[in-house]
């Protein structure tokens, strides 16, 4: 006997719903039309004195503190923090030459290296004696000492700690960098600091890229390419300093086991590159006019993306004694490298 069974159903191909990828594009507009604002506020008597830089990160603080940023507008955000600004610190390259990188000179890659080192240890060991976690202690040491969120992400793929110790961490580097650029500024004349003097400090100690450069064109252009230059003599640290830590994390758990590979910082080859380009071509005042205003821009992208992933909130989460810690940190590098500028000059 045949027993009947009904037949499935067909499912028609064009019926089968492909789940789409989150787009950047609301997140890119947020922080494009975030960047249009602190340019048009520049308009505004008195306000001109700020950097577009600074009062970008301004409104996307105050934006995601008091309304909070969407959440279809994160991957593009996220885009904007990381491959925008990377892509505004390359073009940075068209405006300066190998000769002005060569102005860095051994004692201002001494200062830098002494800066960072000393910055790294005396984090760590102020954690541990204020009983700050160990990992989280060591995610701040590196963000402050290196390149601010970069470093903390990077840091991690060895220390491995979990997702609200980075938080706290990126949180932290990005509050006290982003308070670095509005206090360093005024702040060159008060200590007689040349432009160039001026430049190696903000570079040698200034936790993010971009607060490095809102913070250092404040004293002009002499002052914001040197540090620039400085600042990224930081990041090229970030490689060795990953190695470091993971050949410790590696000997703590008493196991010969392979460490995580340091990302490789291309943006800084690129930047390189295109110094290089910059050294041999000359580019035409009109492009180069162009060029500078688009990297500007770019960069107050990225800047407005930084304030649309600062919770002020998340800086209560974890008490007072990481917080504290940041400050520190942030107090230590800034006076260290001071000394070792004022010394130098």
């Amino acid at each position: 006997m045949t027993i009947y069974q009904p037949a499935e159903p067909s499912v028609e191909p064009s019926s089968i719903r492909v789940p789409s990828r989150p787009s950047i594009w609301p997140g890119l507009s947020l922080t494009a039309a975030m960047a249009g604002a602190a340019f048009a506020l520049r308009e505004i008597p008195g306000v001109g004195t700020f950097s577009p830089l600074i009062l970008a990160i301004l409104i996307g603080i105050a934006f995601h503190n008091a309304i909070g940023t969407p959440a279809r507008a994160k991957p593009g955000v996220t885009f904007a923090l990381r491959r925008i600004l990377r892509l505004a610190i390359v073009l940075l390259g068209l405006q300066l030459t190998a000769a002005q990188v060569a102005a860095v000179g051994a004692g201002g890659i001494a200062i830098i290296v002494l800066t960072l080192v000393a910055t790294f240890i005396f984090t760590v060991w102020l954690g541990r004696m204020i009983g700050v976690e160990r990992k989280l202690a060591e995610l701040i040491a590196a963000g402050t000492s290196i390149c601010g969120a970069s470093a903390v992400i990077a840091t991690n793929t060895v220390t491995q700690a979990n997702d609200e110790d980075v938080a706290y961490a990126v949180a932290c580097v990005t509050v006290f960098g982003s308070l670095a650029m509005f206090v360093y500024p005024l702040l060159p004349g008060l200590l007689h600091l040349s432009p160039h003097a001026y430049g190696l400090w903000a570079g040698a100690s200034i936790h993010e890229i971009a607060q490095v450069v809102a913070a250092a064109f404040q004293d002009g252009g002499e002052a914001g390419e040197f540090g620039t230059i400085a600042k990224l003599s930081r990041v090229m640290m970030l490689a060795p300093v990953v190695i470091a830590l993971g050949l410790m994390a590696s000997r703590r758990a008493g196991c010969g086991g392979t460490t995580a590979r340091p990302p490789l910082p291309w943006f800084v080859l690129g930047f390189i590159a295109l110094v290089g380009v910059n050294s041999i071509v000359t580019v035409p005042p009109g492009a180069k006019e162009i060029i500078v205003t688009a990297t500007t821009f770019l960069l107050a992208m990225a800047l407005a993306a930084m304030g649309l992933e600062t919770d002020i909130a998340k800086l209560r989460a974890k008490g007072v004694r990481p917080l504290f810690l940041g400050l520190a940190a942030f107090l230590f590098i800034a006076g260290f490298s001071l000394v070792l500028v004022k010394l130098s000059v």
